[in-house]
């Protein structure tokens, strides 16, 4: 009988590697589907989950945050948290050219280049957090301080007031 073969994504050779303790979810999906769809899919408190967002500042480089699923990135705390004067977020169309991941499985480990990132400081709060695996279908959970370890990030104050 064949043995089904796990699917390692890049993110998750790299955490092993840097020996970091995680959970893999795996959900069907064709395409892409939201954050709130994917933690009602894994039925996961929407608290606990967070979406990758990739910009470009004035410099023209590029920026990752990562925030909850619920929440919207606030573009001049964004910008001011990694030292530039206005960010933007990337076209869509862009993403795999910049990160080497599609939309819907972005995550701040691993992408082609290390670029800049940014958590939102409530991450401290969860004990873990769940982000993309790398692939539509996968999502990891992983304590905060090691994706902070993974994606060379820090804590920040990104997100807009409601």
């Amino acid at each position: 009988m064949a043995k089904s073969k796990e699917i390692k994504t890049n993110a998750m050779r790299i955490l092993e590697k840097e020996k970091i303790t995680y959970q893999q979810y795996t959900y069907e999906c064709e395409e892409f589907i939201d954050g709130i769809q994917i933690a009602d899919k894994l039925s996961q408190p929407h608290e606990k989950v967070y979406k990758t967002l990739v910009t470009v500042g004035n410099s023209k480089n590029y920026f990752v945050f990562v925030i909850p699923i619920e929440e919207e990135l606030d573009l001049k705390k964004a910008a001011k948290s990694v030292g530039e004067k206005a960010v933007a977020m990337i076209p869509v169309k862009d993403i795999n050219q910049i990160t080497g991941y599609i939309r819907g499985g972005c995550t701040a480990v691993g992408m082609k280049k290390q670029y800049v990132t940014r958590v939102d400081e409530r991450a401290k709060e969860q004990v873990t957090i769940i982000v993309s695996g790398g692939r539509i279908g996968s999502q990891i959970e992983l304590r905060p301080d090691d994706l902070l370890k993974a994606s060379r990030g820090e804590y920040a104050d990104i997100i807009a007031e409601r």
